[in-house]
């Protein structure tokens, strides 16, 4: 059965898949031939919303490593972000925004960053439970590649997207996972919101 532990045991598991999914995406990219050297696109403007609470809860434990007043620059780029975010909802477009983390094209947490800014680039594949298979294209640099391609290269993430929800069962507890909402928020909402509420 699985049994709730210390945040401080799940963050070390999580620092360590975190490694693995940047070895696992890094080999897949090296053998695609793709690099985010001089590219024209930014894919820290695609539109994210992440769903775990250990994700959510680790990103502001590397916030708070940071400098006050960093801190204080970053809070205030995520509540710009909202704003703009519902701009474009209400006028019915997609959001294609920066992410208020960035900092010249690098991430100001990069060792913290989610699951999907670390996997984000190549094609890649999540299996679900109920046998549902959900395809993603990757950037358009990876689908460029791709186009001249016989048989696409595609990343199947699943495992690594088991072993999250694993940890995120072992951070909230078997229990509390059943009733707490499930998370649906941006990087910029997790900042402002602060810490998620698990009691």
């Amino acid at each position: 059965m699985t049994k709730k532990i210390l945040p401080n045991q799940a963050f070390r598991k999580l620092a360590v898949l975190y490694a693995d999914m940047h070895s696992s995406y890094a080999h897949h990219a090296q053998h695609m031939g793709l690099t985010c050297d001089n590219c024209t696109d930014n894919c820290c403007t695609s539109f994210f919303q992440h769903h775990t609470y250990i994700e959510w809860a680790y990103l502001l434990l590397g916030l708070k490593t940071l400098p006050a007043t960093q801190q204080a620059i970053y809070h205030k780029r995520a509540q710009d972000y909202m704003h703009k975010v519902h701009d474009c909802f209400t006028q019915g477009q997609h959001p294609s925004i920066m992410c208020p983390l960035n900092e010249d094209g690098r991430c100001g947490l990069y060792e913290y960053r989610l699951m999907i800014c670390r996997l984000h680039g190549v094609p890649n594949r999540l299996r679900y439970p109920n046998g549902r298979i959900a395809e993603f294209p990757g950037c358009y640099r990876s689908q460029e590649l791709c186009a001249s391609m016989e048989t696409i290269p595609v990343f199947d993430r699943t495992l690594l997207y088991t072993r999250l929800m694993e940890l995120e069962v072992q951070f909230v507890g078997p229990n509390k996972i059943r009733t707490l909402p499930r998370v649906d928020l941006t990087l910029a909402q997790m900042i402002v919101h602060g810490p998620p509420q698990l009691t």
